[in-house]
């Protein structure tokens, strides 16, 4: 398979992960947009969240992006989850993802 995600999670390819459990893989973002920046990718490839089937998987993925922040000391504070869909939604590499932001006053409108 040529998602890089997917290589991810059967670590074919490196990448800093700071948690997994038996469907989710929280890692560090390469690119950072602030101060804290993980993402939270499904074990299971789904392109977006257009193609998810199972309502089971945005709930595990929040919850695992919510145990995320509690770990990086960001969720007191406060933090910001992100989900990119399709291209004119932000999204660039097409494996459902969600952005975990945090360490610092978020303003709105993002971006």
């Amino acid at each position: 398979m040529s998602c890089i995600f997917c290589k991810i999670v059967t670590r074919e390819i490196p990448a800093t992960i700071i948690a997994e459990d038996d469907y989710c893989v929280a890692f560090r973002d390469l690119h950072p947009q602030a101060a804290t920046h993980v993402l939270v990718i499904p074990k299971e490839h789904v392109a977006s969240l257009n193609q998810v089937t199972d309502p089971l998987l945005p709930g595990r993925l929040l919850c695992f992006a919510r145990d995320v922040a509690a770990a990086e000391g960001i969720a007191e504070r406060g933090y910001r989850v992100v989900l990119n869909t399709n291209a004119d939604g932000g999204q660039t590499v097409f494996h459902l993802h969600a952005h975990v932001l945090g360490g610092k006053a978020m303003g709105w409108p993002p971006g």
